[in-house]
């Protein structure tokens, strides 16, 4: 992993790592990275800020990145990654809450395996969510940068709710990055049966009717940054970043 490997030996060993880092970043968003003050340069030269500070040097000012997309579009995968080069706290939806929302699920009389029905949408999810953002602003309050990975599909196509949170970040000193994993249904699918997870089997069992009601081709209005998933595409370049990375630092 990038975060085990030693500090670089020389000012030109640094600049070649967070070269390598700004060149990923912008192969695996979509359309590139057109300029270094739009949306997508910031969040680059905030992941590239972070690296150096690990090192010694950058500004402290906390970042809440948000890490949306359909499931087993490779949010937690990018997530991870993302942690793994800048030292941010990764928060990931599921292992912060599955074994609550499963027990809560089964006490109101339903499976607790589902993540479609009005129960789980309307009764569970607003809980799910709010115990993702209250350990997030527990991170962010004393100073340390989070990374939440969630599905946030509801949330960034709701740009008040955005801008509210936009606000309350602005109002305590924090920036916000919105990043959107964009995948294709025959990826996803392949992601989703590797894993093998419980809470897939009705995705998995009713695949043409759950890939219809997905709309791939599109990134929510309050998406900046829309990074691409596709089966060789980030992962591949994920990896061959972390062994460049590698060579460069050893």
């Amino acid at each position: 992993m990038i975060s085990d490997l030693p500090a670089p030996a020389d000012p030109a060993a640094d600049n070649a790592a967070a070269q390598v880092i700004e060149e990923t970043f912008t192969k695996v968003s979509i359309g590139g990275i057109e300029s270094s003050d739009s949306p997508p340069g910031l969040l680059r030269s905030r992941v590239v800020d972070a690296w150096r500070r690990r090192h010694g040097g950058g500004s402290p000012r906390p970042i809440l990145a948000l890490v949306g997309g359909y499931a087993g579009s490779g949010k937690t995968e990018f997530s991870r990654f993302l942690s793994d080069i800048t030292g941010w706290a990764f928060l990931d939806k599921d292992s912060l809450t599955r074994s609550i929302v499963e027990r809560l699920l089964v006490s109101l009389g339903g499976d607790p395996n589902d993540r479609h029905t009005d129960l789980y949408l309307k009764e569970v999810r607003p809980l799910e969510y709010r115990c993702l953002m209250e350990t997030a602003w527990d991170n962010l309050n004393v100073g340390t940068s989070a990374i939440l990975a969630a599905p946030f599909i509801a949330e960034l196509k709701d740009e008040a709710w955005f801008a509210r949170l936009e606000n309350r970040c602005a109002a305590k000193g924090i920036d916000v990055a919105a990043i959107w994993v964009r995948c294709d249904p025959e990826s996803m699918r392949e992601y989703i049966e590797f894993r093998g997870a419980a809470r897939d089997a009705w995705k998995l069992s009713n695949w043409e009717e759950y890939a219809a009601s997905l709309n791939v081709e599109a990134s929510p209005p309050t998406a900046h940054v829309t990074i691409d998933n596709r089966l060789g595409a980030a992962i591949s370049l994920a990896d061959q970043t972390r062994e460049t990375l590698k060579r460069i630092l050893t």
